[in-house]
């Protein structure tokens, strides 16, 4: 079974009913893949599905689902595909998708799935005693060929990306991480003083190594890379578990990119930042004097594994530095997620990092937008020695960028929930940081703007004298 679907189409199966086709066409989109319904592609071609049961029979209906699901997974690009509640019944049907796709099984329970379609002229639909009988029937097949399962778009775009959300899954540690070989911890030091004994339990027999690293930013640096690298002791099929915050799921992150030129990787991050944003779509990196995150590869996890419950020892200011990234998150979708309870946050927050890492792994194009207020934030952390916890500077950052996109009343909004405090650091550096940023172009910064809330402009060019007037309003003095 495939761990996600970064190399593979999606094809979604279910019963009648389940939503298939709608969340089908809004993942797609937000996931920037075309999307196939199978369903749609046989009736294009002049028959309504009803006239060709009652025509031509079940099984020349069939013949046809096969025919359109072989053509649609040969195309060259990922494709997200809906097919027939009845396609999973036969053989050719599940042989493609075992081959060719990650299969997300959208769940419906039998008694919804019948007040959506009693009313419609499908043809297995017009009895509902035979309905549930069918419905009943399917489930067992629907669960063979599914690599994983949602009730709603959210839960597609997690599932797409091999991120698991649920409360307590840090005790199913050993089940949830892919494969069989054997697995090494990388574990913040304080944070492997509260949950690193139940993460190996968890692990039990694949367990064969333990790694404590720093807590906070200075876990990410050259010689503690070095260190992790003269540790490992696993080979190509092992597979590297990061406990602990964003800087512990980026240093270990890079190391699984580098270490035998690539093995497996599974982050399990223990704050809102992690569980909300810096686990999730495969960016890794460690810092060097130059600059924060210049040194990184991309390289995606085999599963992200977020649990709310971990967040309940979190101390008041990391859940502060999380919220940070909710916010974010909330401004580019366009509500306001922050209003949510925090196991929301956390689900919302990832589903939509994980639609959008999806449409650009690589970080060339749309996912630009996650860096709204982040070129400012870098660059006062760099400033600040990486002594300014990123939460607050991305809060400031945030202020910057609203203020440049003539938007005062959500700089005001970001103000009030954040409350971020202006550091005392050095204006020059600051400058000279930005000026490094990875978006840079010819020491000229590319902002990520806002046209509104929920509209997010990336690439923005602004005129040097504005760009930096804004980062001097961030600093005290």
């Amino acid at each position: 079974m495939a761990p996600h679907a970064l190399t593979h189409h999606v094809a979604l199966v279910g019963f009648m009913g389940a939503g298939k086709s709608t969340y089908g066409a809004q993942f797609a989109a937000k996931a920037g893949r075309r999307f196939v319904d199978i369903d749609r592609e046989i009736a294009g071609h002049g028959d309504p599905i009803a006239t060709i049961f009652e025509r031509d029979g079940e099984a020349a209906f069939r013949a046809r689902e096969v025919d359109e699901l072989r053509k649609a997974l040969a195309t060259g690009e990922r494709l997200v595909v809906a097919l027939g509640g009845g396609a999973v019944e036969t053989d050719d049907v599940r042989r493609l998708l075992r081959e060719s796709a990650f299969v997300v099984w959208l769940e419906v329970d039998a008694a919804t799935a019948w007040e959506r379609v009693r009313h419609s002229n499908r043809p297995l639909a017009r009895d509902e005693t035979e309905f549930h009988a069918l419905w009943e029937r399917r489930q067992t097949r629907y669960a063979e060929v599914a690599d994983a399962s949602a009730v709603d778009l959210d839960g597609i775009a997690l599932a797409a990306a091999g991120v698991h959300v649920e409360r307590g899954s840090l005790e199913q540690l050993g089940s949830l991480v892919p494969g069989e070989g054997p697995v090494e911890l990388v574990a913040d030091v304080h944070v492997a003083g509260i949950h690193g004994v139940e993460a190996q339990l968890a692990l039990g027999d694949r367990l064969v190594a333990v790694h404590e690293v720093p807590a906070g930013e200075p876990a990410k640096a050259a010689a503690v890379l070095d260190r992790l690298w003269r540790g490992l002791k696993i080979g190509r099929d092992g597979t590297i578990v990061a406990l602990g915050g964003g800087t512990t799921t980026d240093l270990a992150g890079l190391a699984a990119a580098t270490y035998m030129r690539g093995v497996a990787w599974v982050p399990v991050p223990t704050t809102l930042v992690g569980q909300v944003d810096a686990a999730i779509g495969g960016k890794t990196a460690i810092d060097v004097p130059g600059g924060k995150n210049l040194v990184g590869a991309f390289h995606w996890p085999a599963r992200v594994l977020l649990d709310p419950a971990l967040l309940e020892t979190l101390p008041d200011a990391e859940r502060r530095n999380g919220l940070a990234e909710v916010v974010k998150t909330g401004l580019l979708v366009g509500e306001p997620l922050w209003e949510l309870n925090e196991p929301q946050q956390v689900r919302r927050c990832a589903a939509f990092k994980a639609a959008i890492c999806l449409a650009d792994p690589h970080d060339r194009g749309v996912r630009n937008q996650l860096n709204l207020g982040h070129t400012f934030a870098h660059a006062l952390e760099a400033a600040a020695g990486y002594e300014l916890p990123h939460g607050e500077a991305v809060a400031l950052g945030l202020l910057a960028a609203l203020h440049l996109s003539g938007l005062p009343d959500q700089a005001a909004l970001v103000q009030e929930v954040l409350q971020p405090t202006k550091p005392r650091v050095d204006r020059d550096l600051a400058w000279a940081a930005l000026g490094r940023d990875k978006k840079a172009t010819g020491g000229r910064p590319r902002l990520v703007l806002l046209e509104a809330r929920g509209r997010p402009l990336i690439g923005v060019e602004r005129p040097e004298a504005e760009v930096r007037a804004a980062l001097d309003s961030l600093i005290a003095g």
